[in-house]
């Protein structure tokens, strides 16, 4: 099939578009939205499928709207990932469902898919995943070698706002001791030098590296002795959880039911309950190059189920029982 992303960014770019190349599908981005444009790529590349994803630069309610508008005009299924569930569905995906109607919603959200199916929503559940072409194992660079990493935006107005939010604690439990403790980590993503209302102290300048382009971040997780994996949800995990695993990175996280559903714990990977903890594993591992060594390869292994070739295929099989798309 040919299958037209509407997307403008540069994560969604990569990873599911992967994976629907893997099985054999020609994959385009759209680039950006415009009157003209939208039709334009409609009538030169006549796609079987479109998919538009996320929380991007052009989300905005009149080019939601013109999305339905063309892809309706042409006969052509419009599908929706959303990946910004639980938190921000109602303030977010609701209004876009509602603008876009899009013919079938796939959601990172197990329970918002239940949510969204009693409000009459065609809608399933797609997690994130992984993809070998991008997050796969790297030889470590001097460059980014450190002992501790975090890879991560801080998005210190989410926590301002939503006080009763998992990452709060996730940050409490993982980040926070080390810091307390003068444990160095660095911390690559936005906005971490605004975080000294939720670390009790500034991060040193010299620990925060800021802005990391996504194609990078294997490097980071090659490259760093510990990564950690900050968590969201208790019941479900990040998208970096997939992807640091898939990278062969060491990742230590909190010990949540969604993190046990996915990895061993102890095996595939480094679970803490506590501040406490956080600070004993870290010690312990550091000195531990070995027990890193077998945690991260058999995470790794245990990983290997969870690409995005699998998302595309089961994604494409609910499309096609639902006689969206054909055979092909």
């Amino acid at each position: 099939m040919r299958i037209l992303f509407f997307e403008n960014g540069t994560i969604w770019s990569r990873g599911l578009p992967d994976g629907l190349r893997d099985l054999g599908h020609t994959v385009r981005m759209s680039g950006p939205l415009t009157k003209r444009r939208i039709p334009a790529i409609l009538a030169s590349f006549r796609p079987h499928l479109i998919v538009n994803v996320g929380w991007g630069p052009d989300h905005i309610g009149k080019k939601q709207i013109w999305m339905r508008k063309w892809a309706r005009a042409a006969r052509i299924p419009l599908v929706y990932w959303s990946t910004e569930d639980p938190h921000f569905t109602k303030r977010f995906t609701l209004p876009l469902i509602r603008r876009m109607r899009p013919d079938y919603v796939f959601t990172i959200s197990a329970k918002t898919a239940r949510t969204f199916r009693k409000l009459g929503i065609a809608a399933a559940h797609l997690d994130f995943a992984f993809h070998p072409s991008l997050h796969r194992r790297l030889k470590p660079s001097k460059k980014y070698a450190c002992d501790i990493a975090v890879v991560a935006n801080a998005y210190p107005s989410v926590l301002r706002k939503a006080p009763g939010h998992f990452r709060r604690k996730a940050i409490r439990m993982l980040v926070r001791p080390l810091l307390q403790h003068g444990i160095r980590i660095d911390f690559y993503g936005r906005d971490w030098d605004k975080m000294k209302p939720y670390l009790g102290r500034r991060i040193p300048r010299r620990w925060i590296h800021g802005y990391l382009p996504y194609r990078d971040a294997s490097k980071v997780y090659s490259s760093a002795k510990i990564v950690l994996g900050l968590q969201n949800y208790r019941d479900m995990v990040t998208q970096r959880t997939y992807e640091i695993a898939g990278s062969g990175g060491f990742l230590l996280t909190c010990n949540t039911p969604g993190v046990r559903k996915l990895l061993k714990p102890g095996h595939e990977v480094a679970v803490t309950s506590s501040p406490a903890q956080t600070v004993r594993m870290v010690r312990r591992y550091l000195k531990d190059a070995a027990g890193r060594e077998r945690i991260r390869r058999l995470g790794r292994k245990a990983i290997a189920k969870h690409s995005y070739t699998h998302r595309a295929r089961f994604m494409l099989r609910v499309l096609r029982r639902r006689g969206m798309i054909g055979s092909r």
